[in-house]
């Protein structure tokens, strides 16, 4: 991570650096001069907390002055403003969205014109580039801005094709949750298209009870209600739309890890599974140990969806993603992207006569707690003593059969503390001891 460039591009607590108007106008001045020196168009989106409004303002005026076009696209998915920056021949897209953070927080991420994730070497120049002072280009060379309002319909137009026509969810009840976030008006749409019948929660964004209580960092709501009203299933999304969990009939969470086995499974049923699954540190033993039984090989990479991407790229995989729901099918789309995720599952569920509980059997978890310890600010927890040893005694304990990961979380001040093994109460001591151990190590200013 660089000094502002974080995972998934910049993110922090309004108002504080660096996620201040001022540095959002700066931002976008040099990421245009960076990026496209010559003019060029921006796509600008964002979820729907209150100060989205405020940097989409500050960017538009940060880009116009580097002379680049904008466009701005209102409320939509981040996967949703990647594709429309590659359909429509955008030099640059920009998110305005903390993803699953509270809408205290907010971040501002960039894909390129082909819709991916900018690269390492792009945003470390435009880190260097931040400390020259914003340029404003003679009046005849500066940008012109443009409101979209098409670009919902497109969106959703494209979500729809990457199952097959003939996929119907006719007599089918599904219960979407939007997490009060950016997916609010076009899942919906995308599921009842498909025949469904569908119950919305989590539509209802006020620009502060995003991610409050609802969408897939908190799906407790969403399984009360698949069983509360006989649904077949229930989809969760994340405030931008890049990740998504699902509900069984059963009212049981199906998370990251079961959304790849069952994609993968159908992948290969259809002879259309290529390279390795990707997952991450974080990704269950058990999802590797399934996969490798139906003879698919399984990797790991660091935790972050650029770090699965970059890897699907190397080894011209199609099927990677995260245990919080960000999945990423290369065969349909070019980033994380929620809705046609779900869609995927929904499909294998079509083609197979199989219910969403039925076609997750085949991955037995193992017991897996993570605690996430709040720090003053992020620090490397295995640069410490303490925490070497408490690691070392508790991987000697598990043996072969249990993980431990600790790392720095790449958008929040935590550190994540996860362990896996078969005993659910020796899982939850070993892990709690670890936090004890970070919490001590942890700096305190």
């Amino acid at each position: 991570m660089g000094r502002y460039f974080g995972t998934d591009g910049v993110r922090g607590k309004v108002g504080e650096p660096p996620m201040t108007v001022d540095f959002a106008v700066r931002l976008a001045s040099t990421a245009g001069r960076v990026l496209t020196p010559n003019g060029g168009s921006v796509l600008v989106g964002k979820d729907p907390r209150i100060s989205g409004y405020m940097f989409e303002a500050a960017l538009e005026a940060g880009f116009i002055a580097a002379g680049v076009d904008v466009k701005l696209l209102q409320v939509m998915p981040t996967p949703g403003i990647a594709f429309l920056t590659r359909v429509l021949g955008a030099d640059l897209g920009v998110v305005i969205s903390a993803s699953h953070n509270p809408y205290e927080d907010n971040g501002i991420k960039f894909f390129d014109r082909g819709g991916g994730k900018l690269s390492d070497e792009l945003e470390a120049r435009i880190e260097q580039a931040l400390e020259e002072p914003v340029r404003t280009k003679h009046s005849s060379r500066l940008g012109r801005a443009e409101r979209r309002y098409d670009a919902v319909d497109r969106y959703q137009t494209f979500c729809r094709q990457t199952v097959s026509t003939e996929v119907s969810f006719t007599g089918m009840r599904i219960v979407v949750d939007c997490a009060n976030g950016a997916t609010y008006k076009v899942a919906p749409r995308v599921f009842a298209d498909l025949g469904a019948d569908i119950i919305s929660i989590g539509c209802s964004p006020n620009g502060r009870n995003i991610n409050d209580g609802c969408g897939s960092t908190a799906p407790e709501h969403l399984q009360r209600t698949v069983t509360a009203l006989g649904a077949q299933l229930g989809v969760a999304f994340d405030g931008d739309g890049d990740r998504v969990v699902m509900v069984d009939e059963r009212g049981e969470l199906v998370d990251g890890d079961d959304l790849l086995y069952i994609i993968a499974m159908q992948r290969k049923l259809d002879q259309k599974l290529r390279g390795p699954v990707v997952g991450t540190l974080m990704s269950n033993l058990g999802l590797e140990l399934a996969l490798k039984s139906q003879g698919v090989p399984f990797e790991r990479v660091a935790v972050g969806d650029r770090y699965v991407l970059a890897r699907l790229h190397e080894s011209h995989g199609v099927l990677g993603g995260e245990t919080s729901g960000h999945v990423i099918c290369l065969d349909r789309t070019t980033t994380g992207d929620g809705i046609v995720s779900a869609l995927q599952v929904l499909a294998a569920m079509h083609a197979s006569g199989s219910s969403l509980h039925e076609l997750r059997a085949g991955l037995e978890k193992y017991p897996q707690v993570m605690i996430n310890v709040r720090v003053a600010h992020r620090f490397d927890p295995l640069a410490a003593e303490t925490v070497r040893t408490a690691v070392r005694n508790v991987e000697r304990a598990l043996g072969m059969r249990g993980r431990v990961v600790l790392r720095p979380s790449g958008t929040e001040p935590l550190i994540r503390v996860m362990v896996e093994g078969e005993d659910p109460a020796v899982v939850r001591a070993h892990a709690e001891e670890l936090a004890a151990a970070v919490t001590e190590a942890a700096p305190v200013t």
